[in-house]
């Protein structure tokens, strides 16, 4: 993550500012722009919002979005996947996706990223979760392993190949163990 210096921008000042490539964020009157996606980071990426739409979206039960800006609690995140339930998707006049999500999501998955600082995605987590985030996932590809973080219960780690990852209750279908998603990367 690179920090930006700002002149204390506010919330609504930040959201009128241009996106940037990648994205920037804003937490606690901080711009921090998150690193360019790798090649590890997009697969697991990529594969995640196929595998948990594959799942939920059919069924009009969830809907995984990557890169999305959600804005809630004086912040404005990007996570690498944001899963919202389906009846809490902002819509349109027309009934379609909206443009703005000012909610925060119901499961949040953060891919780390070599240069990125793991104890401020864990507060980007910790944040969603005292929000009304159901669960959070972070996953470490250096490491092949997957922290998750549950709203009413301590963190648990999953590094062990056949162990089934933990998903919120609305995806109880998606059955993901650590070895799979590590596997999307020899694919």
């Amino acid at each position: 993550m690179v920090q930006i210096a700002s002149k204390n921008l506010t919330l609504e000042e930040f959201l009128q500012l241009p996106e940037t490539k990648p994205a920037s964020e804003y937490i606690d009157g901080q711009i921090i722009q998150k690193p360019m996606p790798q090649g590890e980071h997009s697969t697991i990426q990529g594969e995640l919002i196929i595998t948990i739409n594959g799942v939920t979206k059919p069924q009009k039960i969830a809907r995984a979005f990557p890169e999305l800006r959600c804005i809630f609690a004086g912040r404005a995140i990007v996570p690498d996947v944001s899963v919202f339930l389906w009846e809490r998707i902002p819509r349109n006049e027309n009934g379609g996706v909206a443009n703005i999500f000012a909610l925060a999501p119901d499961w949040i998955i953060e891919i780390l990223s070599p240069e990125q600082s793991q104890s401020k995605v864990i507060a980007k987590i910790l944040h969603s979760l005292k929000h009304g985030t159901q669960m959070g996932w972070l996953i470490d590809p250096s490491e092949k392993v997957v922290f998750v973080y549950f709203s009413n219960q301590p963190p648990e780690l999953f590094d062990e190949t056949e162990q089934l990852l933990p998903v919120p209750s609305f995806a109880s279908e998606l059955q993901l163990t650590v070895g799979d998603l590590f596997a999307w990367l020899l694919e």
